[in-house]
């Protein structure tokens, strides 16, 4: 997509070069990020192109897991449907690894994925290093799922990922700032994505549900 940016200007003038192309007013100098200028009756136009980014899909984005490797979500999930759980290891709901871990095993085969996010900013219940996260995911739950760095899913630190994902509005309108630990999103195959509050229990029919349309 190209935006365009018009001044006039009172000289003929190749401001810079770029290839060829013919207007119904002339011939143009055209580059991305270039400008020319051309006669429009009396007066001369100046114009500029700015090629705006190219759109990616969400599984373009960056992630640095725990163990400090560097992936993207789409090789990590590798064509699979991804459900992302910020989660934290001192909360009410940190049972709720448990469920992940079922779902995790269950669908292990089937192409999903569970990827946790360990993240401190909900009353300081995420304190440790991503070493000791790990830990005690793995000797009180038996987490096998991946999980990335310790990370912020809101304010001026927010990481990319969650900049997508917080606008999703869930089934009550709530879309904008992650509200507590364990809240939920279920990236389709298609990157379509459904998004679940903190107290939706990961084996509830209603996620459980959306997860075998997920994968279908």
């Amino acid at each position: 997509m190209f935006l365009l940016e018009a001044l006039h200007t009172s000289s003929l003038r190749d401001v810079v070069g770029g290839y060829e192309t013919k207007s119904r007013l002339g011939y143009s100098n055209v580059s991305q990020g270039r400008t020319w200028a051309y006669p429009f009756q009396q007066t001369h136009m100046m114009l500029r192109f700015w090629q705006t980014p190219h759109m990616t899909s969400i599984r373009d984005t960056d992630l640095t897991l725990r163990d400090g490797s560097t992936t993207t979500l789409g090789d990590l999930a590798a064509g699979s449907a991804i459900l992302i759980v910020n989660v934290a290891s001192k909360c009410g709901l940190t049972p709720q690894y448990a469920g992940l871990e079922e779902i995790a095993r269950e669908y292990k085969d089937r192409d999903l994925i569970v990827l946790g996010t360990p993240c401190n900013q909900f009353g300081g219940q995420e304190p440790g290093t991503n070493e000791e996260i790990a830990a005690f995911c793995s000797t009180t739950y038996g987490v096998t799922f991946p999980l990335t760095d310790k990370l912020d899913v809101n304010g001026d630190s927010q990481h990319p990922l969650f900049a997508e994902l917080t606008a999703v509005q869930d089934a009550e309108g709530h879309s904008g700032a992650v509200r507590w630990n364990f809240e939920k999103w279920l990236i389709g195959k298609d990157d379509a994505i459904a998004r679940y509050s903190p107290q939706v229990e990961p084996v509830s029919a209603k996620l459980i549900d959306a997860i075998e349309a997920a994968v279908s």
